[in-house]
């Protein structure tokens, strides 16, 4: 049995180490992509194929982590910063991906056969964009605050 919790000891600082690092890197890359592809719609492609990646790393790390912490410490996981970081993070993951992504894939379809910042629904995708940046933002942040506060 000590095994056992020897193993899962050690997959949890793995699993936060693999979503927090594909947060930032994912956040890297996407900005790479669009200073070096001309065609932004291809760059915007690309990046959102990650960001969706990246999320379902998050959902399936989150809820691990959040498990993981409840089987460990019980109802006093309630009274750990670090449990609630990591439900605001997963939280925010869900947000993102089941609620601003679809959003902002109606508005560029809706806008075809033109690209979605050529189209009357610019405005709109500008500022869902905006605050999905911002969650993101917010997401790899705290993420960083758990790998340090966990070390």
């Amino acid at each position: 049995m000590a095994r056992k919790a020897g193993l899962i000891a050690w997959i949890s600082p793995v699993v936060l180490t693999l979503w927090v690092g594909a947060l930032w890197m994912t956040g890297i890359t996407a900005s790479v992509l669009f200073q070096n592809i001309a065609d932004r719609q291809l760059a915007g492609l690309v990046a959102g194929k990650l960001f969706t990646i990246v999320s379902y790393i998050g959902i399936g790390s989150g809820l691990w982590l959040l498990i993981q912490r409840l089987a460990a410490d019980g109802f006093s996981a309630f009274r750990q910063s670090l449990f609630w970081i990591i439900l605001l993070m997963w939280i925010l993951v869900l947000v993102g991906e089941f609620g601003i992504q679809p959003l902002l894939a109606q508005l560029k379809a809706s806008a075809l056969p033109n690209d979605v910042m050529q189209s009357v629904f610019a405005s709109r995708f500008k500022t869902w964009h905006g605050i999905a940046s911002v969650a993101y933002l917010v997401e790899c942040v705290l993420g960083l605050w758990l790998v340090i506060k966990s070390s």
